[in-house]
């Protein structure tokens, strides 16, 4: 039985423009012709008709899926495996972005509006990568910890940001000091900076018992984002984000009674 273009387009829900372009392309041709001329696709031609639309469903452009077909044995395992990975990727980066907006939805919903200029007022060069947020909640998604803080920062009013901001501010700026003055991360007065930056996020975010504070000094090194919500790129010195860890670490041992770290960050 044979059919022509505008039968072949009502039935597979494509244009006839598409059939001519796949036409054009080398890739369906009709392979009868009517008595009158007409041309008309045969059942074959419709085998490889749905062929054609499986691999655009999938996403292969046109002339990978000529490829496919000039060696069909060859080719189509390969393109396929490849094509699955491309899209277990895809599917990756949108869940990604789903818990992002996810997130910056329930940023919104805090109540906390800032215009641009209270923005920078408040926050200044310290900036919230969202995907690192999101990151940051999978990771610690079964943290009582970690819910505790998301809590209380989307019940803070605009002046307790203005309060938080400018208590870090002060910090940071006694950080820099301490580094640029050479202190040892192990000596008294930069390990009290890290009791400081400690008491700091209990204050304002959740309980941060000496060991929850080494793995957030901990991420500082993992992760560059992590270390730019404490130092905005623009201030940070090679070596700060190791000399923070080291800090907080040599902090967390003299809780314990231990020895700090005696190694100095220069």
């Amino acid at each position: 039985m044979s059919y022509s273009v505008g039968q072949v387009s009502a039935f597979a829900d494509v244009t006839v423009r598409t059939l001519h372009h796949y036409d054009k392309a080398g890739l369906l041709s009709p392979s009868e012709r009517s008595h009158a001329g007409y041309r008309l696709y045969s059942e074959a031609d419709l085998a490889r008709l749905q062929q054609i639309l499986f691999y655009r469903e999938l996403g292969f452009p046109l002339d990978e899926i000529a490829a496919i077909f000039k060696e069909p044995q060859a080719n189509a395992v390969e393109h396929l495996r490849a094509r699955q990975r491309q899209l277990s990727e895809e599917i990756a980066r949108l869940q990604r972005l789903a818990e992002v907006a996810e997130r910056a939805i329930e940023v919104q919903q805090t109540g906390v509006s800032l215009t641009p200029q209270e923005r920078f007022e408040v926050f200044g060069e310290i900036t919230f990568d969202l995907s690192y947020a999101t990151e940051a909640e999978r990771k610690w998604a079964h943290s009582e910890g970690q819910r505790e803080a998301m809590a209380r920062a989307a019940a803070h009013t605009k002046e307790d940001w203005r309060r938080l901001m400018g208590e870090a501010t002060a910090w940071r700026a006694e950080l820099l000091a301490a580094f640029d003055d050479g202190e040892p991360a192990n000596g008294e007065r930069t390990m009290d900076l890290a009791e400081e930056h400690r008491l700091h996020i209990s204050r304002w975010f959740t309980t941060c018992p000496p060991d929850m504070h080494r793995r957030i000094a901990d991420d500082f090194l993992a992760d560059p984002r992590a270390f730019a919500l404490v130092v905005p790129p623009s201030q940070q010195r090679p070596g700060l984000a190791a000399y923070m860890s080291k800090a907080v670490h040599a902090n967390a041992a003299r809780h314990a009674g231990g020895p700090a770290d005696s190694e100095e960050h220069r």
